[in-house]
């Protein structure tokens, strides 16, 4: 059957289901297939917390939502312009993220009484006209799928579990995807179960088939690939970033990476990743709790390795008196803080920027960290790399805040050339007796003899002749590394500290503003994964005529040496954060600025029309 085809610039998709019906897995592969069509795209997955929550309800629906276009985009986008419902939760769960006009495809053996009454349809809305401001496509996914599916040696159980590659590939074929991925991905996923791998094989062929020979669908849509500067591109998500990031600059240092975690989401892939490239040296311990994972890292950079931590909200709590040690001893740490809503357990999957103020002040006594944020999950890259120059720089813990959305969304990643790479070892040097030797008056190795410029202390390891000092979290005397008691030299050295951190501003880029005109009067500036959704959001309210400008911080602690230049030079800043306004309260500490301050904590990233008219009712207000 020869179909229309129509050219679209961009296209909204979402697969809901139960946390047991693929729809990940299904949202997942369509994403690898965009992603190799060239597509620029952002991906939003949304789960329950449950490895397996209660089918049929609508705490048991599991979506993921890819945003794919022809051109330039920034979030995973506000509203689908497509809904794979494959019960009456998914639908129940997600018709009002949906705008009027949107496709829906509805999956109908999953519509009966049982269902409907489970999430409180008293009437089925496949039949009884309530979607009639929709593109309804109501079909039996399940049944077609397990028909296909008869000749195979498989359990109807078995066969029933294939209808999400049935989904995808109708999808797939729809909009005109890639399948040769899918395939090498079954092939390869189902290789000890060959009677698996082709019953979902078939399923995938019998979806893409139904689309092209039915009458439901007349029309197939066709999204170009985007023009991307040239390079060798991959989809990425921020854990796996993170990850890659992380054993960039043990490459790039020489340090052998060391691992110490427990598992926690969202941060747990990022332990699953690095424990499979043992090749670059890589070392993973499970530990036993998250005091231990930390404890073991601090104890690796102790020993000249690259030490880092993965965890987080709670789990970063638990890990607070370990980065309290690394501070005093003064070594490098990395800990990665993949923050999630809380307070507590919270919502475990999903996404909250809530953890700021704990970074930056979440520890007993005086003790300063860097702390920075990727913007993208692609950003997870470049961020591990800036953390680890900047711990074996100025010998200090760095806080990197991802969270949720970042970690698990994923977008096109330019893999960058080696040669392209900072070149860590050039950043620090192990310490050497002749180094740090003292004088007539203070003899032998000075521990806490501090480099002028980036005022950091020598890294000595443990078992080197003639390095020998004390180590420990109880007060050092300046220069010594003595203990002491002495209220004058605990004054110096908690001032110290600070001024290490403090210092690092001169080391960092300046805060970069995107101001076409030059004559905007309001800022938009966020940090961390707000990044996307401001920018978008900006880019309506420019299209709109609005004067705007935009400023994003990738460096909390400290902040750039420009900022407070930065804020003054506009009439209204405004502020938007995925908390109740913890940059709005250190910015108005530290720079006696009123900002304003927009804040949800729903557990979802922003919505770029929501925050569209919140910076046009500000600039109205100017």
């Amino acid at each position: 059957m020869t179909k229309q085809v129509q050219q679209l610039d961009r296209v909204i998709i979402r697969f809901a289901g139960d946390s047991g019906d693929g729809m990940q897995l299904a949202g997942d592969r369509f994403t690898q297939e965009t992603a190799t069509f060239g597509n620029d795209l952002s991906t939003l997955p949304n789960f329950p917390a449950e490895i397996r929550a209660p089918a049929g309800t609508l705490p048991g629906v599991s979506s993921f939502q890819l945003h794919f276009a022809d051109h330039d985009i920034l979030t995973p986008g506000d509203a689908p312009d497509v809904l794979v419902a494959m019960n009456p939760a998914a639908l129940k769960a997600n018709i009002g993220d949906l705008p009027r006009g949107a496709d829906i495809i509805a999956n109908t053996d999953e519509f009966i009484k049982r269902n409907l009454t489970k999430v409180g349809y008293e009437q089925n809305p496949l039949e009884d006209g309530s979607l009639s401001g929709y593109q309804l496509h109501a079909l039996p996914i399940t049944s077609m799928t397990v028909k296909a599916l008869e000749t195979y040696d498989i359990s109807r159980k078995e066969a029933e579990r294939a209808k999400n590659m049935f989904a995808l590939g109708l999808l797939s074929w729809l909009y005109n995807r890639p399948a040769e991925g899918t395939m090498t991905f079954l092939e390869s996923k189902f290789a000890r179960r060959p009677e698996i791998m082709e019953a979902n094989k078939a399923a995938f062929r019998a979806g893409w088939n139904y689309g092209e020979t039915t009458e439901t669908f007349s029309v197939q849509y066709e999204v170009k690939p985007s023009t991307m500067v040239p390079g060798t591109y991959r989809n990425i998500t921020g854990n796996t970033a993170l990850a890659y990031g992380l054993i960039a600059a043990s490459r790039r240092s020489g340090l052998p990476l060391f691992l110490g975690s427990y598992p926690i989401t969202p941060a747990s892939d990022i332990l699953h990743e690095l424990a499979k490239h043992k090749r670059f040296g890589v070392r993973t311990f499970q530990a036993e709790d998250e005091i231990g994972g930390v404890g073991a890292a601090l104890g690796a950079s102790f020993g000249g390795a690259l030490g880092v931590s993965t965890t987080s909200g709670p789990g970063m709590a638990l890990k607070a008196e370990t980065i309290g040690l690394a501070v005093s001893v003064e070594l490098p740490l990395i800990i990665c803080d993949i923050q999630r809503a809380g307070p507590s357990t919270g919502m475990p999957t999903k996404t909250e920027q809530a953890d700021l103020l704990m970074a930056l002040f979440g520890r007993n006594g005086e003790s300063p960290v860097a702390v920075v944020a990727p913007a993208t999950p692609a950003d997870c890259f470049d961020i591990a790399l800036e953390a680890v120059r900047i711990a074996v720089k100025y010998r200090t813990p760095v806080i990197i805040l991802s969270d949720g959305y970042l970690a698990n969304g994923s977008e096109p990643w330019r893999i960058p050339e080696v040669a392209d790479l900072p070149r860590l070892r050039d950043e620090f040097s192990f310490s050497s007796p002749d180094e740090w030797r003292g004088d007539g008056d203070q003899p032998g190795f000075l521990p806490f003899k501090r480099n002028p410029q980036t005022l950091a202390r020598p890294w000595a390891i443990p078992g080197t002749p003639g390095l020998e000092h004390r180590i420990g979290g109880i007060e050092k005397a300046d220069v010594t590394g003595n203990i002491s008691y002495d209220p004058g030299n605990h004054d110096k050295m908690v001032r110290l500290r600070q001024a290490k951190i403090d210092g690092i501003a001169s080391d960092i880029p300046k805060l970069e503003v995107d101001d076409p005109g030059g004559d905007a009067k309001v800022l938009v500036l966020g940090w961390g994964s707000t990044f996307g959704s401001i920018g978008a959001a900006v880019r309506r309210v420019r299209l709109a005529g609005g004067k705007v400008a935009q400023a994003h911080l990738r460096h909390l602690s400290p902040l750039p040496a420009n900022l407070g230049e930065v804020l003054a030079a506009y009439d209204k800043v405004l502020v938007p954060e995925i908390n109740l306004g913890q940059l709005a309260l250190v910015l108005r500490g530290r720079y006696l600025i009123d900002v304003i301050s927009y804040n949800r904590v729903r557990g979802l990233p922003f919505r770029a029309a929501e925050l569209a008219g919140v910076i046009q009712d500000v600039i109205a207000d100017v």
